[in-house]
Protein backbone atom coordinates (compact mmCIF):
# COMPACT_ATOMS: atom_id res chain seq x y z
CA UNK A 1 0.00 0.00 0.00
CA UNK A 2 2.47 2.33 0.75
CA UNK A 3 3.87 1.94 -2.81
CA UNK A 4 1.36 2.85 -4.23
CA UNK A 5 0.75 6.32 -2.34
CA UNK A 6 4.34 6.69 -3.44
CA UNK A 7 3.49 6.14 -6.87
CA UNK A 8 0.97 8.74 -6.64
CA UNK A 9 2.55 11.37 -5.21
CA UNK A 10 5.71 10.91 -8.02
CA UNK A 11 2.78 11.20 -10.99
CA UNK A 12 0.50 14.31 -9.46
CA UNK A 13 4.49 16.10 -9.87
CA UNK A 14 5.05 15.20 -12.57
CA UNK A 15 7.31 12.92 -14.52
CA UNK A 16 10.49 14.73 -16.14
CA UNK A 17 12.54 11.47 -16.49
CA UNK A 18 12.20 7.76 -16.85
CA UNK A 19 14.86 4.96 -15.34
CA UNK A 20 13.25 1.78 -15.98
CA UNK A 21 15.49 -1.17 -14.76
CA UNK A 22 16.18 -3.79 -16.78
CA UNK A 23 15.61 -1.70 -19.95
CA UNK A 24 18.57 0.22 -22.04
CA UNK A 25 17.31 3.38 -22.58
CA UNK A 26 18.08 4.62 -26.38
CA UNK A 27 16.91 7.81 -27.11
CA UNK A 28 15.48 10.80 -25.06
CA UNK A 29 13.71 13.71 -26.46
CA UNK A 30 11.87 16.61 -25.44
CA UNK A 31 8.85 14.55 -24.39
CA UNK A 32 9.42 10.57 -24.88
CA UNK A 33 11.86 8.39 -23.93
CA UNK A 34 12.93 5.15 -25.98
CA UNK A 35 13.93 1.76 -24.17
CA UNK A 36 15.09 -1.32 -25.90
CA UNK A 37 12.88 -4.45 -24.84
CA UNK A 38 14.38 -6.85 -27.63
CA UNK A 39 15.72 -6.74 -30.68
CA UNK A 40 12.50 -6.09 -32.59
CA UNK A 41 10.70 -4.31 -29.69
CA UNK A 42 10.65 -0.52 -28.74
CA UNK A 43 8.60 1.18 -25.46
CA UNK A 44 8.59 4.79 -25.89
CA UNK A 45 7.49 6.18 -22.98
CA UNK A 46 5.81 9.53 -22.87
CA UNK A 47 6.71 12.14 -19.57
CA UNK A 48 5.02 15.15 -18.64
CA UNK A 49 7.83 17.37 -19.90
CA UNK A 50 6.92 20.49 -22.12
CA UNK A 51 9.21 21.83 -24.34
CA UNK A 52 9.36 25.81 -26.26
CA UNK A 53 12.12 27.13 -28.63
CA UNK A 54 13.32 23.36 -28.49
CA UNK A 55 14.30 23.71 -24.95
CA UNK A 56 12.96 21.46 -22.35
CA UNK A 57 11.06 23.48 -19.57
CA UNK A 58 12.54 22.25 -15.57
CA UNK A 59 8.68 22.12 -14.95
CA UNK A 60 6.62 19.30 -15.77
CA UNK A 61 2.87 19.72 -16.52
CA UNK A 62 1.13 16.26 -14.47
CA UNK A 63 -0.92 14.42 -16.68
CA UNK A 64 0.36 15.94 -19.75
CA UNK A 65 1.93 12.32 -20.48
CA UNK A 66 -1.30 10.46 -20.31
CA UNK A 67 -3.28 12.84 -22.24
CA UNK A 68 -0.90 12.69 -25.06
CA UNK A 69 -1.22 8.90 -25.66
CA UNK A 70 -4.93 9.31 -25.15
CA UNK A 71 -4.74 11.66 -28.30
CA UNK A 72 -2.85 9.15 -30.11
CA UNK A 73 -5.34 6.04 -28.77
CA UNK A 74 -8.11 8.31 -30.23
CA UNK A 75 -6.60 9.05 -33.68
CA UNK A 76 -5.16 5.88 -34.70
CA UNK A 77 -8.38 3.68 -33.40
CA UNK A 78 -10.60 6.60 -35.60
CA UNK A 79 -7.68 5.89 -38.38
CA UNK A 80 -8.60 2.50 -38.58
CA UNK A 81 -11.72 2.63 -38.36
CA UNK A 82 -12.95 5.33 -40.84
CA UNK A 83 -10.04 5.09 -43.15
CA UNK A 84 -8.69 1.44 -42.90
CA UNK A 85 -5.50 2.82 -41.62
CA UNK A 86 -3.40 -0.02 -40.67
CA UNK A 87 -0.72 1.07 -36.63
CA UNK A 88 0.77 -0.72 -34.04
CA UNK A 89 -1.95 -0.73 -31.13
Amino acid sequence: MAEAKENTEYFAKGVLDTNLEGLKKVYKGKVRDVYEVDEKTSLFVVSDRISSFDRVMTTPVPGKGKILNQLSEFWFNYLEEKCGVKNHM
